[in-house]
């Protein structure tokens, strides 16, 4: 079975390097490895110190990398559907040239990135596939499709059809204008079907997880802990989060960098407490700039030790958020706990959980920070906190 191994983060925390150094030590332990860029502004050469292309290129022994890009993607994935575009653009008056550059719609680069996963998994070829995603958000609003493309196959595209089938020979004899036919309308499905099984890979617990890297900074740590929610809430499990770039503890107390050593020291422990039980690892700040294979191992090394990268460091979801009727409810596993031992309280986004001495802030998904909490059980071990969410058919929103 493959093992993917989803890298991101804040743009600028250094998830490329440990992505690449997390796949070069794979393939120097044995493990035949791909390391995948789907972010569209590519550093995974620049890592390597070596050129990489749209399709892999074999940089070490087991391993190989692949920077995708967009036109090489449209050719692989949807030039069905290019094809119509770029006749319904010309249609309108455009330049065939024009017409086809125009095609080319925002978010088109990173999906066709990101259908690569299943193309690498389904081939056979790689024991191994790292992602170095795109920050944050772009990778949930990708990752999030899956659930817009199955409303899609299921509810629209059969009405599409249908009104192409009965009106394209009429309004293309009236007006001219191309419709799209039966084939434009399965290179659709085909895309979209592919999309979720992406989503399937990922959100498989026996091959994926997900890697959150992030620095030790206000900024960073709090989009981190709503990444965390987020891929929880679309059920993409975590099994580690990396602190990047942290100073040495021993760094003299009055040089130029005491203040933001003191800053990172009170704030690992902090991070610490908010992903347990998911286990919180450090790289230190290199003197050097880390480039190229040598200095990988080096970020490698001090990251897994003599483990191996590939191993899932922690299984099972700490807290998880699934719809129900009316609602939203979050789920957070508190073993060997009862429900009179719970303290609850909520400060804007947060719900924060008191048990004894102990503390715990979780940040709310956006779609739960404005819905009201209506009440709180323990089952089994797990708290239950319910949310009530505005009638789906009156937002247009909501999962389906």
């Amino acid at each position: 079975m493959t093992r993917i191994v989803l890298y991101t983060g804040k743009g600028g925390v250094g998830k490329t390097s440990i992505a690449a150094a997390t796949a070069l030590l794979a393939a120097r332990q044995g493990h035949r490895t791909i390391v995948l860029s789907t972010d569209i502004a590519h550093s995974l050469a620049d890592a390597f110190d070596r050129p990489l292309g749209p399709e892999p290129t074999e940089i070490a022994p087991n391993l190989w990398g692949q920077e995708p890009d967009v036109y090489f993607n449209i050719g692989r994935y949807w030039r069905t559907i290019q094809t119509y575009m770029a006749e319904l653009f010309s249609w309108r008056g455009m330049d065939e040239v024009l017409a086809e550059e125009m095609t080319i719609l925002p978010g088109m680069d990173e999906l066709g990135n990101l259908l690569w996963i299943a193309d690498h998994v389904e081939s056979g070829k790689y024991d191994v596939v790292v992602v170095d995603a795109a920050p944050t958000g772009e990778t949930l609003r990708l990752l999030s499709l899956p659930e817009a493309s199955r409303w899609w196959i299921e509810r629209i595209a059969p009405i599409g059809r249908r009104v192409s089938r009965i009106g394209r020979p009429m309004l293309e004899r009236m007006i001219g204008v191309p419709m799209p036919r039966d084939e434009v309308f399965a290179a659709a499905e085909r895309l979209l079907a592919r999309l979720e099984q992406v989503h399937r890979l990922l959100a498989d617990p026996e091959m994926a997880s997900v890697r959150i890297v992030l620095a030790l900074e206000k900024l960073s740590i709090v989009e981190a802990q709503r990444s965390f929610t987020y891929f929880h809430l679309f059920g993409y499990p975590s099994d580690l989060v990396v602190c990047n770039r942290v100073l040495p503890a021993d760094l003299s107390s009055d040089g130029s960098f005491a203040g933001l050593r003191l800053a990172q020291q009170r704030y690992l422990p902090q991070v610490e407490a908010q992903y347990a039980p998911v286990p919180v690892r450090t790289v230190p700040l290199f003197d050097r700039e880390m480039i190229g294979p040598d200095r990988l191992i080096e970020i490698g090394e001090s990251l897994f030790g003599d483990t191996d990268p590939t191993e899932f460091f922690y299984r099972g979801r700490p807290y998880r958020i699934r719809s129900e009727e009316g609602g939203h409810v979050l789920e957070v596993a508190l073993p060997f706990t009862q429900r009179d031992e719970v303290q609850l309280s909520r400060s804007g986004d947060e719900i924060l959980l008191q048990v004894g001495a102990w503390r715990r802030s979780i940040v709310l998904p956006r779609a739960l920070v404005d819905a009201p909490s209506t009440g709180a059980k323990m089952e089994d071990g797990v708290l239950r906190i319910q949310f009530r969410t505005k009638d789906r058919a009156t937002t247009g929103g909501g999962r389906r």
